[in-house]
């Protein structure tokens, strides 16, 4: 399974339940490998999207602890067990955990791929992502030249699990 996120230099993701900024060449990025996938995220993620709406042309699956949640086009499962069970029909390399916070976490131990934007400033986030460069089970195997969108410089890494 993998996973996709936008990072600040804290590893931070987010504040008040919006990302703390939007890079066209990373919405791009997550667009094109996203697409036509299974894309697993939180409900509180799910309502940030526009008019809180599942994504198009991808499967959607939302975890949440809301027993009573439903949501148009989207399948809604309640624990780490059942967002496994759900995405089994799938090829693991199909699908995408895209957040929140909470969700990464609890989907990291079954992730072997993760997909960072990482950011080279510092937000006044309120949540993060797991620092996969302290974490010695993760290892960088690709690196994409430093990219800049006016005064931000990034870069594309991709971090893979170490068998």
């Amino acid at each position: 399974m993998n996973l996709i996120v936008a990072v600040d230099k804290n590893w931070g993701i987010g504040k008040d339940n919006q990302l703390l900024v939007s890079i066209p060449a990373d919405m791009k990025f997550f667009r094109s490998e996203t697409m036509n996938k299974v894309v697993l995220m939180g409900r509180k993620t799910l309502e940030s999207f526009p008019n809180g709406l599942p994504l198009k042309n991808r499967t959607n699956i939302v975890l949440t602890r809301d027993v009573n949640y439903s949501v148009k086009d989207a399948k809604v499962v309640h624990s780490v067990e059942e967002a496994l069970e759900a995405v089994r029909e799938y090829d693991t390399e199909d699908v995408y955990v895209i957040g929140g916070d909470s969700i990464y976490k609890q989907m990291l131990p079954y992730c072997d791929t993760a997909h960072v934007t990482k950011i080279d400033y510092a937000y006044a986030a309120d949540s993060f992502f797991p620092n996969l460069d302290e974490d010695a089970d993760w290892d960088i195997t690709e690196s994409s030249e430093e990219q800049t969108y006016f005064d931000l410089e990034y870069v594309f890494l991709k971090y893979s699990r170490k068998a």
